[in-house]
């Protein structure tokens, strides 16, 4: 195991200091989530701290718990508990993250270096599994059986979904539908379960809890349909990460996909054999195969169907500055360079 690094770390609230304009209206219950975060890290034990503390001040916008708070807004719930569990849904994408890493044998995340290269896999895991554990501490303290169920079950289809895209490694005839399926499971899902909660909490009816998990869920595929976008296409030094790295694991992603539906034989012929072994030796040339095929554009399409059901959904909340937020942040992700 390497050495730990100083647990000093960059302030919580720098991580939410500068957020896009439309999740500015939730800037002041995020820095109280944020003291919630730091409190609830607290264990007798230094290396949990200091792994969890690390994983989680290093950087994001926090997009899953300030939609949790942004949707509270716009049904008008003022209910105490949503800093709690806008944090409950942060432990979770964090340990999902901690375990992800480790799977993936990743060293960088936004730029910096992995919890796993510097405190090594075996920490990293059961620093997630102590992240998992105490997010259903706080869950069970909001007294709220459908929290629970809600969260039990997205925790559930999340660890299926990591599982389904392990069983799909390198495997060159991945069609569409089985990658919505996966991204559905592993991202769109506590998005979704984001969403829902607030609905929850505010006392909605069911129609509009199922409008804001439609919301949630049609936002949280369009922003992993753009992020693997932005493996093909994005700037190295804006991304914090090295281009085509889901093609070095054997992801098979949209833009591949949709490449292998537009290309030439001779070029899908070099997809399939780089997906099928990970092997990076032309990656300089499938990018320029996937970047001048059409099928960047062709995911950019799938997405925005994503995000454009999503500003439907939250078209059919109660008119307010924060449901206008919700519909500019879908249609905000088609624009994500970075």
């Amino acid at each position: 195991m390497s050495a730990a690094p100083s647990s000093a770390t960059a302030p919580f609230a720098t991580a939410t200091a500068s957020p896009a304009p439309a999740l500015a209206l939730v800037v002041d219950d995020m820095r109280v989530v944020d003291g919630v975060i730091r409190q609830q890290l607290g264990s007798e034990v230094l290396l949990v701290g200091q792994v969890a503390e690390y994983i989680i001040g290093a950087g994001g916008k926090r997009v899953r718990p300030a939609l949790l708070l942004l949707m509270c807004q716009a049904l008008g719930c003022t209910d105490a508990r949503r800093h709690s569990l806008a944090a409950v849904v942060e432990f979770i994408h964090t340990a999902t993250l901690l375990h992800d890493d480790v799977v993936d044998e990743s060293a960088l995340r936004r730029g910096r270096n992995t919890a796993n290269h510097l405190f090594g896999n075996a920490a990293s895991v059961l620093v997630g599994d102590f992240l998992y554990s105490r997010a259903f501490q706080m869950m069970v303290q909001a007294g709220l059986m459908r929290v629970m169920d809600v969260l039990a079950d997205a925790t559930n289809v999340i660890a299926e979904g990591e599982v389904l895209q392990l069983m799909q490694m390198h495997d060159a005839a991945l069609d569409e539908a089985a990658y919505l399926r996966v991204i559905r499971a592993k991202t769109a899902k506590l998005f979704e379960a984001s969403a829902r909660l607030a609905a929850i909490l505010a006392g909605s009816d069911a129609a509009t809890e199922a409008h804001c998990a439609d919301y949630g869920q049609s936002l949280g595929a369009a922003f992993q349909v753009i992020d693997d976008v932005l493996d093909y296409e994005g700037d190295v030094a804006e991304m914090g990460k090295s281009l085509g790295d889901d093609l070095r694991e054997g992801k098979v992603t949209l833009p591949l996909i949709c490449t292998l539906q537009r290309c030439s034989a001779a070029d899908a012929t070099l997809i399939r054999t780089a997906i099928e072994h990970g092997n990076s030796e032309h990656l300089p040339q499938i990018i320029e195969i996937v970047r001048r095929s059409g099928g960047l554009a062709d995911a950019r399409r799938a997405a925005q169907a994503q995000a454009q059901r999503a500003m439907a959904a939250a078209q059919t909340l109660p008119a307010s500055p924060s449901r206008e937020a919700l519909v500019q942040w879908a249609a905000a992700l088609l624009e994500r360079r970075s």
